[in-house]
């Protein structure tokens, strides 16, 4: 008999969780899934939605609401609880709201026996994931951020969309801070093997300024769609189900995830959105790009923004 299974705490059934949540059932990824929310009635009205539609679910999974004390034994806390960004108001910009928030959700989490991988979803998401790692006192492999996760994908499917291609057969990289300073890794970009800058050369009619403002779309998306909807859940939520997946099932797959650098690409001591193997024990290894010269000064640049935006916050959490 079987009496140990997977088991995932969702934190926060706000848009970014509740869709989280119903993918999660979609693709039948865990065996039990708890949701916990300050708004009880919230959490509990979800577990109630989500359940109704098991008998069309891929596979039996067990969902209910919850408390932090039923954190003890989960596989997988994945936070989404916070702040949501506002119109006109950058990712950076909820910083001290949401470290504030983090501190007592990491504190009772952690005070249940919790031992098991955090995956850090709210904005900042590197800071915040820097400060859960901090507050957690988890090994660093085992604190995980969404990072650039659905930047990258993003980023796949327009240059799909435009090369007229399958994006699952592009491949290339957004890295550095989720947000206004991250970067396109155009070195390393490629559809099938080919590099992009091939592409555009023997295609007529592709060039390297319709290739920028795609990143420029890819960069600024989350303002489009917060100025046409009001917040952005469907994307990342998707990217945090495929996170789950890499985790509970050992896959080893390489993901942009908001991962600690300790002397990779130069850098030491801040968690960004990077290019990572996960697998049941969270981060493996960061994998590390060969930049050029441009893009190795850009990311550097991104580190730069978030430490000291970073710094003065958490040293008066720290003190």
């Amino acid at each position: 008999m079987l009496n140990r299974v997977n088991k995932v705490a969702l934190i926060g059934t706000g848009f970014v969780g509740s869709s989280y949540a119903f993918a999660l059932l979609n693709q039948g990824i865990t065996e039990e899934l708890v949701l916990i929310d300050i708004n009880k009635e919230k959490s509990e009205g979800d577990a109630m939605d989500l359940n109704h539609g098991l008998p069309f679910a891929p596979s039996r999974t067990k969902i209910w609401f919850g408390s932090h004390k039923d954190c003890a034994d989960a596989d997988l806390v994945v936070l989404t609880a916070g702040a949501n960004q506002k119109p006109g108001e950058t990712r950076l910009d909820l910083v001290e709201k949401n470290i504030a928030i983090f501190s007592g959700i990491v504190k009772e989490i952690m005070n249940s026996g919790f031992d098991g991988i955090f995956l850090v979803a709210t904005n900042p998401v590197d800071i915040l994931t820097y400060a859960v790692w901090k507050f957690s006192g988890l090994p660093k492999e085992r604190v995980i951020g969404s990072g650039t996760i659905l930047d990258t994908a993003r980023f796949r499917f327009l240059l799909g969309d435009y090369f007229d291609v399958d994006p699952r057969n592009v491949h290339g990289y957004i890295i550095g801070e989720h947000g206004d300073t991250e970067l396109p890794v155009w070195s390393n970009a490629d559809i099938a093997g080919t590099p992009i800058s091939q592409w555009t050369k023997k295609n007529s009619g592709f060039d390297q300024k319709e290739l920028n403002e795609i990143f420029e779309n890819v960069r600024d998306a989350a303002y489009q769609i917060i100025e046409r909807k009001g917040a952005t859940y469907y994307g990342i939520a998707m990217g945090l189900v495929r996170l789950t997946k890499a985790i509970l099932r050992n896959e080893n797959s390489v993901l942009t995830v908001s991962a600690y650098l300790d002397g990779e690409y130069g850098q030491r001591d801040i968690y960004i959105g990077v290019p990572a193997v996960v697998n049941r024990n969270g981060v493996r290894e960061v994998v590390q790009l060969e930049l050029n010269e441009e893009e190795q000064r850009k990311f550097s640049y991104s580190v730069e923004v978030l430490k000291k935006t970073m710094e003065p916050v958490l040293k008066k959490w720290q003190q």
